[in-house]
C-alpha cells in the first residue's frame, strides 16, 4: 500500500555518537518508534537560603544552568522485519539493535584488555577509560550533549531461539551543560545553542496582564 502523497514526513529522534576529541560522527543510533512521551526536569541551580546559612541579598540568584534530565521509553519490534524474512532478524531477533544501546555504557573490549595490561605491568595511575559523547536529538530545536544515567530493558517476546524480539528500553540522561563542559568545548557550544533557542521560542510567547491575574497592580 502506498503511503498517501499528502503526509508529512515523520522525524526520528535518536542519538549521535561523538568523539570527543576529533568531535567525528562515530555511530547514529535512529529510534525506530518515536516514544510517546518525553520527562524532562530540570532542578535550579540556586545559592542556600539565609536559613540554609545563605545570604539574603543573594536569594534570587542562580548559579548556573538548571541541572535537566530527561527520560524515555522507546519500544522496538523485529515484526516487520520477520515478515519479509530479514536475514538479520530471522538469526538473531533485536540483539543488534539493543547491543548497540548497551554500548554506549560500556568501555570498548580494547580498553579494558589495555588497562588490565597496565595493572599487570605495575602502573601505579590509570586513567579512566574514554567513551563517545552522545547526544540526545529530537529536532533542530533540541541537539544536546548528554551521559546516561538510567538504563533498563524489558525484552517482552521471543522467537523460538529465544531471540528478543519486541522489547521496550528505558532510557535516564542528564544534560551536559557548559558548567560540565565548559565554553571553549563544542558539547558546551551546543548547549549554549540549545539556551539560545530557548531564549528565542520564550520570546514568541505572548505575556499575560496583570488583570489576567485578577489584580490591578503590585501592592
Amino acid at each position: 500500500m502506498s503511503t498517501f502523497p499528502g503526509s508529512p514526513r515523520v522525524l526520528k529522534g535518536g542519538i549521535v555518537l561523538i568523539d570527543p576529541d576529533a568531535w567525528t560522527i562515530q555511530r547514529i543510533i535512529v529510534l525506530q518508534y518515536n516514544p510517546d512521551t518525553l520527562t524532562r526536569t530540570l532542578q535550579p541551580k540556586t545559592v542556600p537560603t539565609a536559613s540554609e546559612g545563605g545570604d539574603r541579598t543573594e536569594v534570587v540568584r542562580l548559579k548556573g544552568p538548571p541541572v535537566e534530565t530527561i527520560k524515555l521509553e522507546a519500544e522496538i519490534d523485529a515484526t516487520d522485519q520477520l515478515e519479509i524474512a530479514d536475514s538479520t532478524a530471522t538469526q538473531v531477533g533485536l540483539h543488534p539493535q539493543l547491543a548497540t544501546l548497551e554500548l554506549i555504557v560500556y568501555p570498548t573490549s580494547a580498553q579494558l584488555q589495555a588497562n588490565n595490561s597496565m595493572e599487570q605491568s605495575g602502573t601505579l595511575e590509570i586513567a579512566p577509560m574514554q567513551a563517545p559523547l552522545p547526544l540526545f536529538i529530537w529536532s533542530k530545536n533540541r541537539i544536546l550533549p548528554v551521559r546516561l544515567t538510567e538504563f533498563s530493558i524489558t525484552e517482552e517476546a521471543f522467537d523460538t531461539a529465544l531471540n528478543p524480539i519486541r522489547a521496550k528500553v528505558s532510557l535516564g540522561m542528564r544534560v551536559l551543560n557548559v558548567d560540565d563542559l565548559g565554553f571553549d568545548q563544542k558539547g558546551g557550544s551546543l548547549f549554549m545553542i540549545y539556551q539560545q533557542q530557548k531564549e528565542v521560542l520564550a520570546s514568541m510567547s505572548q505575556g499575560g496582564t496583570l488583570s489576567n491575574l485578577g489584580i490591578g497592580g503590585i501592592p
